[in-house]
């Protein structure tokens, strides 16, 4: 009797325990055991709520005994369920069961950034299979190539010509992408060594609003993440017109390896383009990673690459001479230019839990880069006996590291989550050059020479305070730099150094006004540097020009099958002062403002078919220049994109996809007018078992186009006088590829 006393009182002590208990661990995986990220887990008694971590963890307070939760994520089916007594006595596992996606399961308030879950649909929908369509994935951000296929794409975003990264900050895995001081320009930004199907997601945002990014992050910044894991191993073989062949290698290792995956991926491109002089142009990618998850869920990923790419080019070519019918479109006036390149990447992730409330996420990088560029913008214009070909070119070394620790607290009885981060970045350049040579073969003169170091050190700090429907995200982040040259043209050796600290607050709000509906405030202070040759010659002055933005927008879900984001936007710059490595000269172009409306909408017609459109529409201005003569060089007035998709009906998927970019000033007074374009592509697969057709049409309707356009000086041989005109790259033509991939 005594003994049932007892057993009775320990028994209804572990329920009471139980039902006071304020948090349940769990982990939230799909079917094949991988963790999920951004899984919304929402207790349906207490309100309470919560997201999966990248490891897909979660810790959810106000729980108790009998409360049921739910848990969902687009493209999964969600789950209910009622918590029980072993809940709180081990971590709950919660398995999500993949599914087709569907719009209307997207609930606004839920999700964690409803505009990159939004990029990962298109993503899902739309499949990206070039380097440049990666970019493309990022709403209102156009390309453009004139350099044979090899050299980094030119930019454009919110009324920016960006060039190659002047004006966006771009990453893969947290690994920098842009290049500072760079042969070809400020910001280089060389995407061409990652392969597009590795890519597992897209973060972007738009604007100098984000804490934990710094140099370059004006018009905004795009940080791309590769798959963990592959589901399957593929061969793909692609070949089409002007000499095109593409094959790509998928492979999964370590099957059936319990907490760890890996994968290769190879990638081997070559085409001559549809050019009277071939492009030659060939890219070898080659791409290694290695998951690893302890007990406790960290992760550990080692990531190891390496791109090399080599192309001949016909550049830009003067309108005047295709007008008089003296070279065609895709003809050339000096078919030497072109280049080599390559990329060695070494980058070690770590997401680690430090306590239930606070987490650890680093990585460490190393990168080996050579770069040799040779182009040709002004014929005979300053040489008229050998012409006016250069040569840039520079071996680099880039050691880095980042770390963000992320807490979640209380600031009495509102959640706040506080966000920290250091990082630290070193560019070694030797060599780096700029030369007038002669077919390619004979240097002329150098003109630059010198052997650079350029350090970055940087901390931030953000608070996020959640008072319900309505959250309050103020941050600093702090950035110094150390520019360091040594010039080896001089007779005696000199080295010349600057330093300079800059501090950049944010402040951001959010309203959730509905559970489909949020309005949002932005605010921020971001910066571009500029190239350590320019900053040690001018002693210093404008190394970090400063950029005030602005953004009130919306997010708004007003029927089921329908996702709206709208925003009205600023942007000033103090200072558009860039190093143009081309003519080897300083360019100020003085202060500077924006300001734009961004509308994006995605609408899912039927379970397979999906729709989607982005528009930017923009003013931008010098401030300093009379009216009239104050336009920005090539900065776009209007972009809109969008298209088709179908997903997975009776084995088809495939897409329409259009782009249009506005016609554009070339020069200060809008005398000379870069022609805008409208350009469609279409795509369509077919899946049988385990083999896949694929046929891929670029410009469908034979658009006669022009990819990059600029207003240059130039002077032909048999010219007397020089002209300024627009000088252009034609875009592709029709043109047909077909492609077979085979999974295994």
């Amino acid at each position: 009797m005594k003994v049932s006393i007892l057993l009775t009182i320990v028994m209804s002590m572990t329920i009471i325990n139980m039902a006071y208990s304020q948090q349940i661990k769990g982990l939230v995986v799909n079917e094949s055991s991988q963790p999920l990220e951004g899984a919304y887990i929402y207790n349906l008694n207490s309100l309470s709520h919560t997201h999966s971590s990248e490891n897909g963890t979660f810790v959810l307070d106000n729980t108790t005994l009998g409360d049921s939760l739910q848990i969902g994520l687009l493209g999964f089916k969600t789950k209910n369920m009622v918590l029980n007594a072993v809940n709180f006595n081990s971590k709950l596992t919660v398995v999500l069961e993949e599914k087709a996606l569907e719009l209307n399961e997207l609930v606004i308030s839920q999700t964690l950034n409803p505009v990159s879950t939004i990029s990962r649909l298109d993503l899902k929908t739309n499949p990206v299979n070039s380097s440049q369509e990666i970019l493309r994935k990022v709403p209102g951000l156009f390309i453009g190539q004139h350099a044979g296929g090899g050299k980094a794409e030119q930019l454009f975003l919110r009324g920016f010509d960006i060039d190659h990264g002047t004006d966006i900050a771009i990453s893969v895995d947290g690994m920098p992408v842009n290049m500072v001081s760079h042969a070809h320009g400020q910001g280089y930004s060389d995407l061409h060594f990652v392969i597009p199907e590795t890519i597992n997601k897209i973060d972007f945002g738009k604007g100098p609003y984000y804490a934990n990014h710094g140099d370059f992050d004006t018009s905004g910044y795009v940080d791309f993440s590769t798959k963990d894991y592959l589901k399957e191993s593929s061969l793909t073989v692609s070949a089409g017109q002007f000499n095109y062949i593409r094959t790509l290698g998928l492979f999964k290792l370590l099957e059936d390896t319990k907490n760890q995956n890996a994968y290769l991926a190879t990638e081997y491109l070559a085409t001559d383009g549809p050019f009277e002089s071939p492009q030659n142009f060939n890219r070898l990618n080659l791409f290694g990673k290695y998951v690893a998850f302890s007990p406790n869920n960290d992760k550990l990923s080692v990531i190891v690459s390496h791109f090399t790419s080599r192309w001949d080019a016909s550049g830009q070519i003067p309108q005047r001479e295709v007008e008089n019918g003296y070279i065609s479109r895709f003809g050339s006036i000096d078919d030497t230019e072109g280049g080599t390149t390559h990329r060695s990447n070494v980058n070690v992730e770590l997401d680690k839990h430090l306590s239930d409330d606070t987490s650890l996420k680093m990585n460490a990088f190393y990168s080996q880069y050579a770069f040799e560029l040779y182009s040709d913008f002004t014929f005979f214009l300053e040489d008229p006996v050998n012409g006016d070909q250069i040569r840039q070119k520079e071996n680099r070394q880039v050691f880095g590291a980042n770390t963000d620790i992320k807490k979640d607290t209380y600031l009495g009885k509102t959640p706040l989550t506080i966000t920290s981060g250091l990082s630290f970045r070193h560019d070694i350049v030797d060599g780096i050059e700029l030369s007038k040579t002669l077919n390619r073969t004979t240097t002329l003169e150098t003109l630059k020479l010198g052997d650079l170091n350029q350090t970055n050190i940087s901390g931030f700090t953000k608070a996020e305070f959640d008072f319900g429907k309505f959250r309050v995200a103020p941050a600093l982040r702090l950035d110094y730099f150390k520019f360091l040259y040594n010039d080896k043209l001089q007779s005696t050796y000199t080295v010349q150094t600057e330093t300079k600290t800059i501090v950049c607050p944010k402040l951001n709000f959010f309203y959730n006004a509905s559970s489909n509906l949020q309005v949002y405030l932005k605010s921020g202070i971001g910066f571009h540097s500029n190239d350590t040759r320019v900053v040690v010659s001018q002693l210093g002055k404008d190394i970090l020009p400063k950029a005030y933005g602005m953004d009130l927008g919306t997010l708004w879900k007003p029927t089921p099958r329908l996702f709206l984001n709208s925003a009205i936007w600023y942007l000033f710059l103090e200072q558009e002062f860039v190093y143009v490595g081309d003519a080897d000269i300083v360019e100020p172009s003085g202060k500077t403002e924006r300001f734009g409306l961004d509308f994006g909408l995605r609408y899912q017609l039927y379970d397979w078919l999906f729709f989607d459109t982005d528009a930017t529409l923009t003013h931008a201005r010098s401030t300093e220049d009379p009216k009239g003569q104050n336009f920005i060089l090539l900065a776009p007035d209007f972009t809109m994109t969008g298209g088709l998709a179908v997903r997975d009906y009776h084995g088809f998927s495939g897409g329409l996809k259009y782009r249009y970019l506005d016609d554009r000033p070339a020069n200060e007074d809008n005398s000379i007018v870069a022609k805008g374009y409208f350009v469609t592509d279409f795509n369509a697969n077919y899946g049988l078992k385990n083999l896949t057709l694929g046929v891929m049409i670029e410009n469908i309707f034979n658009t006669e186009w022009n990819e990059t356009q600029f207003a240059t000086e130039s002077r032909l041989k048999s010219e007397s006088q020089p002209v300024e005109e627009i000088h252009f790259t034609p875009g592709t033509p029709f043109s047909i590829k077909g492609a077979v991939t085979y999974k295994f």
